[in-house]
């Protein structure tokens, strides 16, 4: 009994460490929804992602102040591919904060602003196939627990709202590191905002799954499985997309 009193207090101070470890992601963004993390002063990300109808889209990403971060993107269907490309009717940009820093106990939480979508444009209600986030709040919380796990909630409100349905949005994510360069990550965007009688979506949301694999420092590839629940009427299936990402200092 004695030598168990002894060998409790090490024990609960090695869990401890364990769960004040960072296990965060290397950037502020899983597939689709954002993380609570912004990057440092003068780093920098340039991202082109590949997606489905001859599909490009350019963005980059500067860490202003280790808190403040602007980015801007631009991008179109048929690039890639026979006839005329269809560009996106403007760049989009990309706003984010750091009001709290991740502690023991309590996540990390980013407030910001994005006007980019996902997927083709819809010129008829002036929007994504998925919306834009628009002014959105995340928190994240970060262990190195089985090897490094995090779980990101958040909430938007998208300025995408020509078909009707002004509803505040809400989203979920997490990612799991198998190893120093590889980690899987899921995602569900609740589409509460893509549910009216003039929706893209079909009310069952958004799910997404996929791996980023950083098989060179700071060079990152990703692929991605979306729309796993296939929530289009119109638009059946799901797709594959790749995201090629650069990390690097200004």
């Amino acid at each position: 009994m004695r030598l168990s009193r002894y060998l409790i207090v090490p024990f609960l101070f090695s869990v401890i460490a364990v769960w004040a470890q960072p296990g965060a992601l290397d950037l502020g963004q899983l597939m689709d929804v954002p993380v609570a993390r912004t990057l440092a002063q003068g780093e920098f990300t340039a991202e082109l992602r590949i997606y489905p109808n001859g599909g490009l889209l350019s963005s980059i990403l500067i860490g202003l102040t280790d808190r403040f971060g602007l980015g801007v993107s631009y991008g179109g269907e048929n690039i890639i591919g026979i006839g005329k490309p269809n560009m996106n009717p403007r760049p989009c940009v990309h706003v984010q904060y750091l009001i709290f820093d991740e502690q023991f106990l309590s996540p990390s939480v980013v407030i910001g602003f994005q006007s980019q979508g996902y997927g083709g444009f819809n010129k008829t209600f002036q929007r994504f196939a998925v919306k834009s986030k628009g002014f959105y709040a995340v928190a994240s919380k970060n262990t190195a627990f089985l090897g490094g796990l995090g779980l990101h909630v958040g909430a938007n409100y998208s300025f995408e709202y020509e078909d009707g349905d002004e509803n505040v949005n809400a989203f979920i994510g997490c990612h799991k590191w198998i190893n120093p360069e590889l980690v899987v990550m899921c995602e569900y965007d609740a589409a509460i905002n893509d549910n009216s009688d003039n929706a893209i979506g079909s009310g069952k949301g958004y799910l997404n799954a996929g791996v980023r694999w950083s098989f060179v420092q700071r060079f990152f590839i990703e692929f991605s499985w979306k729309n796993i629940l296939e929530n289009r009427d119109n638009v059946p299936g799901s797709s594959r997309e790749v995201k090629l990402i650069y990390l690097a200092h200004l």
